[in-house]
């Protein structure tokens, strides 16, 4: 179940004051803990009411109203968006905002899901969108090297490498030559809750990778470049990263294990196949 977790406004988010390097530092840290337990969907802060406005439709007409507007307690400051099995996992959850930010007022709200509806035209429509899966990940498979390449993707993006298991600590050891028992069955690295996952593939089994590359977004340049240079070390560049059309910055490269990349920095849609504004 999703819930979102709405922190109200006051009158120093009001005012636009930037919260302190405490607060961003303590909510950094809460928000990588709810990703790492597979609870963290998204989450922002909100700038002032001042820099918004109010859209009211009345008899057809749509009124916009301009910020800011004066009561503060029914305003939002910021919200996560939690996926939890229930109500009280996601209030034990909300009960850990950090500290830091002082005295809040939290508000917990539970999305509506497609159950909670009758049959109807309007929910098959609706039942049609929801056959996207809940998650898409990206399995490597490793001639062996499966344990260096995931440590050095965690070091590298920054993610939590959640699960290193060898075939020897599973029942796969009976059947697996003492030789292998050393190397990765199972290997997962969440990236804000997305995994890139991974294992060592017998020597008759393994292919090196053709035709996929793995993809990172990234939202500053010099991060995503940065990105780029480490894996590209030891590999091979196929794209220098570079602005592009498409692109704030874009790359492709091969690495040293033979894994394929893409790495962009605000990546979207050509502008030559964009609709006109109405």
């Amino acid at each position: 179940m999703r819930y979102m977790l709405m922190r109200k406004a006051d009158a120093s988010t009001e005012a636009g004051d930037p919260p302190d390097q405490g607060v961003l530092e303590a909510m950094a840290d809460y928000n990588r803990r709810l990703a790492e337990a597979g609870v963290f969907v998204s989450g922002n802060g909100l700038r002032p009411s001042r820099e918004g406005c109010r859209l009211e439709r009345r008899d057809g007409e749509v009124l916009v109203t301009g910020g800011p507007f004066a009561e503060t307690q029914e305003l939002l400051a910021g919200y996560t968006v939690l996926e939890a099995d229930s109500l009280e996992t996601a209030i034990e959850w909300a009960k850990q905002w950090p500290s830091e930010d002082g005295d809040v007022t939290l508000e917990l709200r539970r999305y509506f899901s497609l159950e909670d509806f009758e049959p109807s035209a309007g929910l098959d429509k609706h039942c049609d969108l929801a056959r996207l899966p809940s998650e898409l990940n990206v399995h490597l498979g490793f001639p062996g090297t499966c344990r260096e390449a995931m440590a050095y993707y965690a070091d590298v993006t920054g993610g939590r490498l959640e699960a290193l298991i060898t075939y020897g600590e599973t029942p796969a050891a009976r059947d697996t030559p003492p030789e292998r028992h050393d190397r990765i069955i199972h290997a997962s690295l969440n990236v804000r809750g997305r995994r890139l996952m991974g294992a060592d593939m017998a020597d008759d089994c393994y292919q090196a990778p053709q035709g996929a590359r793995v993809s990172l977004e990234y939202a500053a340049f010099d991060q995503a470049e940065a990105v780029f240079q480490r894996l590209a070390e030891g590999g091979q560049v196929t794209m220098p990263f570079a602005p592009t059309f498409w692109a704030q910055g874009f790359g492709m490269a091969t690495d040293r294990f033979g894994v394929h990349w893409m790495i962009g920095c605000q990546t979207g849609r050509c502008p030559m196949s964009e609709e006109s504004e109405p």
